[in-house]
């Protein structure tokens, strides 16, 4: 097993959630699955693509729907096309389970995971936000915002940051996760060929790359992902490095968060209260906001803002329909 610690140059990255692999390794495949928004933003499913992919760039968090996928899988691989499949770790163990067998022509990538939240407490978010603001025609969640403002509405959008935006709060306490996040058999079988996720603590690790626009930690788990990755290398800005320090600031990628005592509760109350008042009684964003401003001030020695783009600017943002634009809803 190699790790590594990457990004794609190219204006792609600013639309990826973090270095922009997952661009240049499709590239390279006849088909691609990966997870998608519905076109009404209230759910997630897994696709299959065979030209763009500019709707499966970027994390969603929350449950994506399976659909028949695997059985399209299996057809594309037995007609001999070359396929990738990317999802999170249990989606990548339930298809290697129903595959039965091996394919050369297949390359899986999963991600680093923190855990899936709940479908339902997205869908009360949405209703939330539309009820201000109007029909979501889109939802990102991971927008690199490179200036320093919190809240901002032009061109019928709506940025809030990952700080401010109480559905990032809900998930990130882990309040929202589905039971089996919490003990997470995929942390321990990890069938993938190809691990992508955050480079967090890139600027102790490989300070060279870090210039703030997003790095991948690249772990590279079988031969046919080293084969792989060995091909594409030409493609990109790379480091090898110590998979301890990689993964060092990222846990995620051994072990599962801790469930709340709350978490029973809240689930509860998520079925007749409104996300506004679940987001009063649950978390505390003020407080938690100053808290972590004032550890990243003392740990970052107060760096001056304009010194460079922090990777940790981003947040939601969703763009309405416009009054004279008509949705097709899918």
């Amino acid at each position: 097993m190699k790790t590594y610690a990457a990004y794609y140059d190219n204006t792609i990255r600013e639309h990826s959630s973090s270095g922009g692999l997952f661009s240049v390794i499709a590239s390279e495949f006849d088909v691609v699955y990966g997870v998608t928004m519905t076109t009404d933003c209230y759910k997630a499913h897994m696709v299959r693509t065979e030209n763009d992919i500019t709707n499966l760039r970027g994390s969603k968090y929350l449950q994506a729907k399976l659909g028949d996928s695997y059985k399209q899988v299996k057809k594309d691989l037995q007609e001999g096309l070359r396929v990738l499949f990317t999802g999170t770790g249990c989606q990548i163990n339930g298809l290697i389970c129903f595959l039965g067998d091996t394919y050369d022509n297949l390359l899986c990538v999963d991600v680093l995971c923190h855990g899936v939240p709940s479908p339902k407490l997205w869908k009360k978010y949405i209703d939330s936000i539309e009820s201000r603001n109007g029909k979501v025609t889109s939802a990102l969640f991971r927008y690199k915002n490179n200036d320093n403002v919190d809240i901002k509405t032009k061109d019928n959008q709506l940025y809030i940051s990952k700080d401010k935006d109480k559905y990032m709060r809900f998930f990130l306490s882990n309040l929202s996760l589905r039971p089996s996040c919490y003990k997470c058999h995929a942390k321990k079988t990890k069938l993938a060929d190809i691990t992508l996720g955050d480079f967090w603590g890139i600027e102790s690790v490989a300070p060279e790359l870090d210039d703030g626009r997003g790095v991948s930690i690249v772990i590279v788990r079988t031969d046919k992902g080293e084969d792989f990755f060995d091909r594409v290398k030409n493609k990109l800005k790379w480091k090898e490095v110590e998979y301890e320090s990689a993964i060092k600031q990222n846990p995620v990628e051994f072990q599962s968060v801790d469930c709340p005592e709350n978490r029973s509760m809240f689930f509860k109350d998520m079925q007749w209260i409104s996300f506004n008042k679940l987001a009063k009684k649950y978390i505390n964003l003020s407080i938690w906001i100053r808290i972590k401003r004032r550890i990243k001030g003392i740990l970052k020695g107060e760096r001056r803002k304009e010194e460079r783009v922090s990777k940790d600017n981003y947040g939601m943002l969703f763009t309405f329909k416009k009054h004279d634009e008509k949705v097709e809803f899918k």
